[in-house]
């Protein structure tokens, strides 16, 4: 017996799709409502540690992530000197355990399709262009109404909708992100030659720049420097900003450049950072994911969070016959610290990225994370 028979899911990304496809498994029925398309093409490269891919296995796609992925044991950083010289190349910590690379990369989009092939596969009933606009509930059951018109009830509402989660807001929780004073230049490009594993360069034209295999042809490269408005920018001119930026950099960015030539593989974006005080539900409708709590990307650590949080809440689920208190005291004893160290220590690690000579503390706290997030759930 189940603590729950049936489950509407408010959002169908990385997180809502794991959550969906591990209650499925358990003969649960679950709605997905998705505002927009689960499998769209858009998105450039995600970044997934180890104890991701821990999780991913977990949910079952673990095995076709690995057709789609290029994983890795190393780390490589560079010098912002005319060379790109290479300082050294490090074997990273498998977070996940040692059945698992210490890292994978991938296109995002992949993965969006790898996890609803898995759902409909488990039978999950998915809305797409289903946007979730008003919540009710009572003792027994709670009910979502669509703006289509679509209203479904289920023993237990979850929004995995984001960082500006609509459930979040529908719950009249009144957190809102902190917007940071970082910028994000991310693109999806062809794979440089000799380039492995993650490379990073820290300091030169900006605070620091990077990139990481997604496949055996393809890769995602990122630049990060101070946020500005760049709205009134048409994409060409986005896509000129981003090259002069990059051609600051050197070694594999000097190729890199010559392949950043389409404004559709281009995307910049503000850092945020989000973590909800005090519980992550309220009756019968809670909230995963960056609904709940989101972190810069500097420990690559936003989709994994995600991923322990619906696989935990689907874990007590399975095992427990109710919903009700001690179910979620379990839920935050196991979620709430790890969550909230990775999101106070993104934080950290972005802030010393304006400080030079902040390397070593930084190089130190990833070390402490990821022997943290090696821990048991």
């Amino acid at each position: 017996m189940t603590a729950i028979e049936s489950a509407v899911i408010a959002g169908g990304g990385i997180s809502g799709l794991a959550l969906s496809c591990l209650l499925a498994a358990e003969g649960i029925k679950v709605d997905l409502l998705e505002a927009y398309r689960t499998s769209a093409p858009v998105g450039s490269g995600i970044s997934l540690q180890g104890n991701a891919l821990r999780m991913l296995d977990r949910v079952g796609v673990w095995e076709e992530v690995q057709r789609h992925a290029s994983v890795f044991d190393a780390l490589v950083l560079r010098a912002p000197d005319d060379a790109g010289t290479e300082l050294f190349r490090v074997d990273t910590h498998r977070s996940g355990g040692p059945e698992y690379p210490a890292a994978a990369g991938m296109y995002r989009p992949d993965l969006a399709r790898v996890l609803r092939a898995r759902a409909d596969e488990l039978g999950v009933t998915v809305h797409e262009g289903t946007r979730v606009v008003g919540i009710s509930q009572d003792a027994d059951h709670a009910r979502v109404t669509a703006a289509s018109g679509l209203t479904r009830e289920a023993d237990l509402v979850v929004g995995a909708d984001g960082l500006h989660s609509t459930v979040r807001k529908l719950l009249r929780i009144r957190t809102q992100p902190e917007m940071l004073d970082f910028g994000v230049w991310r693109a999806f490009v062809p794979l440089a030659h000799d380039v492995t594993c993650t490379e990073l360069i820290y300091g030169g034209a900006a605070y620091y720049s990077g990139y990481s295999p997604t496949g055996p042809d393809s890769m995602y490269v990122y630049i990060v420097d101070d946020y500005r408005d760049r709205s009134h920018l048409s994409a060409e001119q986005m896509l000129e900003e981003m090259r002069a930026l990059a051609s600051q950099y050197h070694g594999p960015w000097d190729e890199i450049v010559t392949t950043l030539t389409s404004t559709s593989a281009l995307n910049y974006t503000r850092m945020s950072a989000l973590f909800l005080p005090g519980d992550w539900h309220r009756g019968r409708v809670a909230l995963i994911g960056d609904a709940a709590h989101s972190c810069p990307p500097t420990l690559a650590q936003g989709a994994a969070q995600g991923l322990e949080d619906a696989v935990v809440l689907a874990d007590l689920l399975a095992r427990r016959d109710r919903l009700d208190e001690d179910l979620w005291d379990e839920f935050y004893a196991r979620r709430v610290p790890r969550a909230q160290a990775v999101v106070e220590s993104s934080l950290q690690i972005a802030e010393w990225r304006r400080e030079a000579d902040r390397n070593r503390e930084s190089a130190e706290l990833m070390t402490d994370v990821s022997k943290l997030l090696a821990q048991p759930l």
